[in-house]
């Protein structure tokens, strides 16, 4: 009796519990399915197909996806080393943060495909070219993303340990660049450090770049719930970023990166997205978007994410403006949270295609 009433009780919390949320899961995954199969935006909208969007980048970088593929293809480190001597940290230090992350996140997957020998050209960049500042960035953030890739991992500790080596060698190898600084703040955040010892990389990283959108990013994450900080935290650390913010300069967009941390991880109302906080935090983006420069390397990093919020809130022209914007490169957040980025993505596009279209105008 005791076992059938032990089994009784399991069937009911299934019931009352793990049934509906899979029902809500199911729906929202129909809802995504739905829209992408109501509406295929590739035909009538000059929309790349699914198949052909690249998840490398968040946008068009010609010149860094040929030194990508020439290193998967030949294993050749030079193309990918030249282009980094010749992407100054001064006056480019936002490309360098985005060409130092893709090329090592480029040796990551290759290494994660073929275990053992995947992404040797990184190594030998670093073995004949020891004293090169681009490779030891690249490496220290090659092993950043390996340690975060598996936190649970018994070499999580060490791995961070030698990426932050790294770092402070690249930094000897490029006086005032703040990129090996930037990757260093992510290694401050999988260690856990302390606030004060945090604070300090990022006054590093303040007094070489003020203004670079890629760094707030990457200590946004720091101050998150989910890492080092609080809700609060984050928003406080946006808005004061936002605020001091100059003319041109993206990081209006920044509290939009922190109120997405801090969502739900399951969104089935649009009334969350009518919410003051939303409400204000996109139309900041939208402002900053509206008035960076166009050739701005982070920009594709917003307009991707304003494209998902303003899906989820029903405005269908706005989101769409910022699909044409970014469309054929999908590398960015919201997108790579997902297992399948390329599906969500297309599946948000169906949605802006499809709510457009059936919208009063």
């Amino acid at each position: 009796m005791e076992f059938l009433a032990i089994l009784l009780a399991l069937v009911i919390v299934c019931g009352v519990l793990v049934v509906p949320a899979m029902r809500r899961r199911r729906a929202q995954q129909d809802a995504l399915g739905g829209a992408g199969a109501a509406v295929d935006p590739a035909h009538g909208h000059g929309f790349v197909p699914a198949e052909r969007l690249d998840v490398r980048l968040p946008g068009p970088d010609p010149e860094l996806l040929a030194a990508v593929e020439e290193a998967r293809r030949t294993q050749d480190w030079k193309p990918a080393a030249e282009l980094l001597a010749r992407t100054p940290a001064d006056t480019a230090a936002e490309l360098r943060w985005q060409r130092v992350q893709t090329l090592a996140g480029a040796a990551a997957r290759e290494l994660a495909e073929t275990p053992g020998t995947g992404g040797m050209w990184l190594r030998h960049w670093r073995v004949v070219a020891p004293k090169d500042a681009g490779g030891a960035a690249v490496q220290a953030e090659f092993l950043v993303q390996q340690a975060l890739r598996d936190p649970s991992s018994q070499d999580y500790r060490m791995i961070l340990e030698e990426a932050r080596t790294v770092c402070r060698e690249a930094a000897l190898l490029a006086p005032g660049d703040p990129v090996p600084y930037i990757v260093e703040l992510g290694v401050a955040r999988g260690l856990g450090v302390s606030e004060a010892e945090f604070q300090s990389v990022w006054e590093t990283v303040v007094s070489r770049a003020p203004q670079h959108m890629g760094a707030h990013l990457a200590a946004l994450r720091y101050w998150s719930a989910a890492w080092h900080g609080s809700q609060e935290q984050a928003d406080a650390f946006a808005r004061r970023a936002a605020g001091g913010a100059p003319a041109g300069s993206l990081l209006p967009a920044l509290p939009l990166f922190a109120v997405h941390d801090h969502l739900p991880d399951v969104v089935l109302v649009r009334s969350l997205f009518d919410s003051v906080v939303v409400r204000q935090a996109v139309e900041a983006a939208l402002y900053a978007v509206a008035h960076a420069p166009a050739g701005h390397p982070v920009l594709p990093h917003v307009r991707h994410l304003l494209a998902w919020f303003l899906v989820n809130a029903g405005q269908y022209g706005p989101a769409l403006e910022q699909f044409r914007a970014v469309d054929g490169h999908i590398g960015a957040i919201p997108w790579t949270y997902e297992e399948d980025p390329v599906a969500v993505y297309a599946a948000y596009r169906a949605r802006a295609v499809a709510g457009w279209e059936h919208s009063p105008r």
